[in-house]
């Protein structure tokens, strides 16, 4: 429908006439200007994202697996035929390159670039041993080649794609799961369609507005004292509001049996291969930051010459062809390595010195061998290397560096609006909450605002996540990130109901981290509590601390600043087996109202930042 209404005149990505169409005009099309290819570039890119989106976000029961592997094959032929056609846009300036002659050099150079791309080529038409060395100044990407190459009809391309559509090959050729953590609406759609409740359990429910299946039954079976408690206590109590609060938290139910989580995976991963080679880039661990720098050697084609009128120029059957460097029959001797100058984009964080690496084509992995002399300079963010060969070439850096987390909090600024902030090492990222969308207000970095460009702007949660692991801040743990996170692991059970029930009444309360959740051990989260309906922060002293297992919640006597931790009940309270009924105990008409009347989109979208981050294990 989204599509429909835009009407601009794009195929539709999931037809797959519609595509095959598009891609086939574009084929045919003999226009190789590379300011139309970058236009067109544009189109594709978002088609491609279109189609990744619906991967994604797409619940398994409304996507066939002939329909994943259409959008898979679509987005594979998209890449290829974009990478075509700057392919023959160089080649279409390479055939003019006399015709963009330097002054002072006398060799072709140019720097042509957009949001998604930034093409710098260089022509060596002179063939001088001193004009060996290029920096293009409107990019600061710049190269060193050996003299050998300075004299031969050599051009030298750095295409710095924006975009990586050189990683997901490692995935493919390994045939390994997506490392994401299943999306929260994939999770819950699949869950809800697995799962039926009994009749009793539904009539139960009513008297607890959230899990029915998991309060109602203890892990082995038999009905649980809390409970038999809670039934009888509010019996009494069930009216209309109670029975709202009831269908907002079926979006969210999760019966244990059915719970999904990376922990609960662990044990089906085993048989995945081991990297022994040092030199093999693990991208479980390492994620490509910034783009990917395509650096080629080309053979000059022959040039355009002007015989009076005409213009005249011989063509060649084999296009676009690479320059072979080190040459092959000179396998034995050495070579001179090429260095290569590469300005960082503004536009990502790097928190500690990128590791570089090469793509291997044979291998479809990333490698760090044949990469040496290594210099990075922090305040210019430009990087040096050499390299033995021409490469692409990818900035990599280890994706758990932000985590765990030093510290987090969730809280109310408003009806159906919530801040939430997340502390690590090295950087603070606040993501504020309206309604079903969430919008980064800041990243501090040293108390500096960053990524300032990626601020203020009101997005899907699923959004979100791509744009904070592209621009380098990864909060999101994936599959495999206990494999390199020393972490407090906690059960799935305890842990994603806690997430549900702060969601459900985070309209009217604030939640935040506490250190006691380390020593709570592995079946049970502790986390701060406070009803909160002002827009000021939470003051120390009105935070309360609340223990919950997935099954049972409890008010706990001790603070944060307590010298030990204790189980011990708070006075003049009891268990639960919600953490709503718990907070009722305590809380104003003002804030169950506020819970009662919350947005079933803004519980949602809550839910799906705190599983995505899964602060209670990951701090």
């Amino acid at each position: 429908w989204e599509h429909y209404l835009s009407c601009d005149g794009s195929p539709d990505p999931t037809v797959l006439q519609e595509i095959n169409t598009f891609m086939s005009l574009w084929r045919e099309d003999q226009n190789e200007d590379i300011q139309l290819v970058m236009q067109k570039g544009e189109q594709v890119l978002n088609l491609i994202e279109k189609l990744q989106f619906l991967l994604l976000d797409t619940p398994p029961n409304e996507i066939t697996e002939k329909e994943k592997v259409q959008y898979q094959e679509s987005i594979l032929e998209l890449q290829n035929l974009l990478h075509q056609k700057y392919n023959e846009a160089t080649e279409h300036l390479l055939k003019t390159a006399n015709m963009y002659e330097d002054s002072e050099t006398g060799n072709m150079q140019a720097v042509i670039k957009d949001k998604n791309v930034t093409f710098c080529i260089w022509a060596n038409l002179k063939k001088k041993v001193r004009f060996k060395n290029h920096v293009f100044c409107d990019a600061q990407h710049g190269f060193d080649l050996p003299k050998s190459l300075a004299v031969s009809s050599v051009a030298v391309r750095i295409l710095h794609t924006h975009y990586d559509h050189v990683s997901p090959l490692w995935l493919q050729y390994q045939s390994v799961p997506k490392l994401e953590v299943l999306d929260s609406k994939e999770l819950i759609q699949h869950l809800k369609d697995n799962v039926e409740e009994p009749e009793e359990e539904a009539k139960n429910a009513r008297e607890e507005p959230t899990m029915p299946a998991a309060e109602e039954m203890c892990s082995d079976g038999r009905k649980s004292a809390s409970s038999f408690k809670e039934n009888s206590s509010s019996a009494t109590d069930i009216n209309e509001t109670e029975e709202k609060i009831e269908k907002k938290s079926e979006i969210l139910d999760i019966p244990p049996s059915q719970v999904q989580d990376p922990l609960m995976q662990e044990k089906t991963n085993e048989k995945e291969e081991v990297i022994t080679d040092e030199n093999i880039v693990d991208l479980q661990q390492f994620v490509p930051v910034g783009g990917v720098y395509h650096i080629d050697a080309l053979r000059l084609p022959p040039q355009v010459k002007q015989i009076k009128d005409w213009s005249v120029v011989e063509l060649l059957a084999v296009g676009l062809e690479a320059y072979p460097y080190p040459l092959e029959e000179a396998e034995n001797t050495t070579h001179p390595p090429i260095q290569i100058t590469l300005r960082l984009s503004d536009s990502v964080m790097y928190f500690e010195d990128p590791v570089i690496a090469r793509w291997d084509p044979a291998g479809q992995q990333w490698r760090t061998d044949g990469i040496s002399n290594v210099t990075y300079e922090t305040q210019e963010k430009s990087i040096t290397f050499e390299m033995d060969a021409f490469y692409t070439i990818a900035l990599l850096q280890d994706a758990h560096r932000n985590m765990p987390y030093q510290a987090w909090e969730l809280q109310p600024t408003g009806m159906d609006e919530a801040l939430f902030i997340v502390t690590t090492v090295f950087a603070t990222i606040q993501i504020q909450i309206k309604g079903n969308q969430c919008m980064l207000s800041s990243v501090v970095v040293e108390e500096k605002d960053v990524l300032s460009h990626l601020t203020g702007k009101w997005i899907s949660p699923l959004d979100l996540r791509a744009v904070l692991k592209k621009a380098g801040v990864n909060i999101f743990p994936g599959e495999y990130s206990h494999k390199y996170v020393s972490v407090s692991k906690k059960a799935p059970l305890a842990e994603v109901r806690a997430y549900q029930q702060m969601a459900l009444a985070a309209s009217a309360f604030a939640f935040a981290w506490s250190k006691w959740n380390l020593e709570a051990g592995q079946e049970q989260v502790v986390f701060k509590v406070s009803e909160h309906l002002k827009a000021d922060s939470v003051k120390d002293r009105d935070w309360s601390l609340y223990m919950f297992n997935g099954e049972k919640a409890q008010k706990l006597k001790i603070t944060e600043t307590s010298e030990a931790f204790s189980e011990e009940l708070e006075e003049d309270s009891e268990f639960h087996s919600t953490l709503y009924h718990m907070l009722k105990d305590f809380a104003s008409k003002e804030a169950i109202a506020r819970v009662e009347a919350a947005s079933f989109l803004f519980i949602d979208v809550v839910y799906q930042l705190l599983l995505a981050t899964r602060v209670l294990t990951y701090s």
